[in-house]
């Protein structure tokens, strides 16, 4: 298994996330000084007035795949599970009391840097005294933990949450699933119902709005970019049965059509009326894959070169045409598969570059 993010059908998806540790091949913070979700401190008086307001918009329902989800009060004991909800809830301004461990592409705090940037500026970084409690999602969802940190209400908003463990967690507090598709919600639809959910609508939507020009600032300097079709897939000759391409429902094209390019015709095609957010694609059709760039993690150096030289594989026509985007850095790959506002910024300074280049081979 190579793909950091669940290649394969949905139910095939949420089976991994139950056995991330044991398989490695898994993706993937708590008291804020001065916030009004903190446990730490009492809140200065401008922090008590807007947690007032805040206040006032509760009780507030949330619908989600599992049904509907209301929030008495504004939370102030948050945790969450997967990866992401966390990310959203910091850039917020709210620390999680507890947090899963980040286990694949994690550094050895079990988180990543854009997490840890973001915690260092609220003083709550972990190894320190208001840290959030991180827990292992090793053999998944971990009651246990998170029963034992007492929260206001649970954010799964991109996880592989299933409805009998979604009905366990609902009684240790309000739970706030996905939307639709397991690991399919956006980031931007993420980040409006955890702002709903934490009393912090008109900061989400600020958020939404801030984190999206920047990346359209940073796209700007890369045009050669615009327009160009894609694909991003996850291929290996040494793993067949995970070969295939991401759908518009998966966060990483989601991030290039965002960037100005679009998501190539095959790939359209194949995916019309499907909500899943890979499809296999046999090596045999690998010729098929008609894109002006192809990108594909892999899980070192040696891979791409083998994927390259691969008899099948090797006919995929961004190989031909040097405009094929490998990369075997775990963290980049976490941060453009679970798609943050804290993420995408860090994770742009790498991906655009590789874009770039891969775009200019194309014009040649």
């Amino acid at each position: 298994m190579t793909s950091p993010l669940f290649p394969g059908p949905s139910a095939t998806r949420r089976a991994l996330f139950k056995s991330a540790g044991k398989a490695t091949a898994v993706l993937a913070a708590a008291a804020l000084t001065l916030s009004a979700c903190s446990t730490g401190p009492a809140a200065s008086t401008s922090d008590a007035s807007a947690s007032s307001s805040s206040s006032s918009q509760f009780p507030v329902t949330i619908k989600h795949a599992f049904g509907e989800t209301t929030i008495k009060e504004q939370p102030k004991r948050v945790v969450t599970i997967s990866w992401a909800s966390d990310d959203i809830a910091i850039a917020l301004g709210v620390v999680p009391v507890g947090v899963p461990k980040v286990d694949w592409g994690g550094n050895d705090k079990g988180s990543t840097p854009w997490k840890d940037e973001a915690l260092e500026k609220l003083g709550a970084g972990f190894g320190s005294e208001k840290a959030p409690v991180q827990f292992s999602e090793a053999d998944g969802i971990n009651f246990t933990e998170i029963a034992k940190l007492n929260p206001d209400v649970i954010l799964g908003t991109f996880s592989g949450l299933e409805e009998a463990d979604y009905k366990k967690l609902t009684e240790i507090a309000p739970v706030v699933a996905y939307s639709e598709v397991a690991f399919g919600t956006p980031w931007q639809e993420s980040t409006t119902v955890i702002g709903k959910a934490l009393g912090k609508e008109a900061e989400a939507t600020k958020l939404i709005a801030d984190t999206e020009a920047t990346i359209k600032d940073k796209a700007g300097k890369y045009p050669q970019i615009a327009g160009k079709t894609f694909i991003y897939g996850n291929v290996d000759p040494a793993t067949p049965d995970y070969n295939g391409v991401y759908t518009a429902y998966d966060s990483r094209p989601r991030l290039l059509s965002l960037l100005g390019m679009k998501l190539a015709p095959v790939v359209e095609k194949a995916s019309a009326g499907s909500k899943e957010f890979f499809i296999p694609w046999s090596a045999e059709k690998s010729n098929e894959l008609e894109a002006d760039v192809f990108v594909t993690w892999v899980a070192d150096p040696a891979t791409a070169t083998a994927i390259k030289a691969d008899p099948l594989l090797g006919q995929i026509p961004a190989i031909k045409n040097g405009s094929f985007v490998t990369d075997s850095d775990k963290s980049l790959s976490l941060a453009v598969s679970a798609s943050t506002p804290l993420s995408l910024p860090w994770a742009l300074d790498t991906v655009l570059p590789q874009l770039g280049k891969a775009a200019d081979a194309v014009s040649k």
